[in-house]
């Protein structure tokens, strides 16, 4: 469906729905550019089946009164999503699981000491090399140091 033809849909349902209320609403601009605002205010919900779900929900909660094209785009914009059918979840072997998490310990990373860097450079000061005291005041404000 495109478009206009969705147009001419919204437009036969809101003057079946609204009647005399729906023909007052149109007003006096000619129709075609009445409906050239519609397909504008529904291009959103153009581009696939599931966009184009929001505009049949749309229709099937219409409100009391008749809705101008812009109201009728947030109603749209109010449609449920579509709801996907998941997937079930996979059932896990107790004793493989167990295996692989026991492997998973056995090589376990080493303990890194990211503060390393900053040991070095206070051991470099403390043995007599020339270390500039920014970076002394650095290393000594990554270990805690006053």
């Amino acid at each position: 469906m495109n478009s206009a033809a969705a147009v001419d849909h919204v437009f036969q349902v809101m003057g079946a729905t609204y009647g005399a209320a729906w023909d007052r609403s149109l007003g006096q601009a000619p129709i075609s550019d009445v409906k050239t605002m519609w397909g504008d205010a529904l291009a959103d919900f153009m581009h696939n089946d599931d966009a184009k779900r929001a505009i049949v929900w749309a229709l099937k909660n219409l409100p009391d009164t008749v809705p101008n094209s812009r109201q009728f785009r947030s109603l749209c914009r109010q449609a449920p999503a579509k709801v996907v059918p998941m997937l079930a979840a996979p059932v896990v072997n107790p004793e493989i699981a167990a295996k692989v998490l026991g492997g998973l310990k056995a090589t376990a990373l080493p303990k890194v000491d990211h503060k390393a860097w900053a040991h070095r450079i206070i051991a470099r000061a403390k043995s007599g090399a020339k270390v500039s005291p920014t970076v002394l005041q650095m290393a000594g404000n990554a270990l805690g140091a006053a």
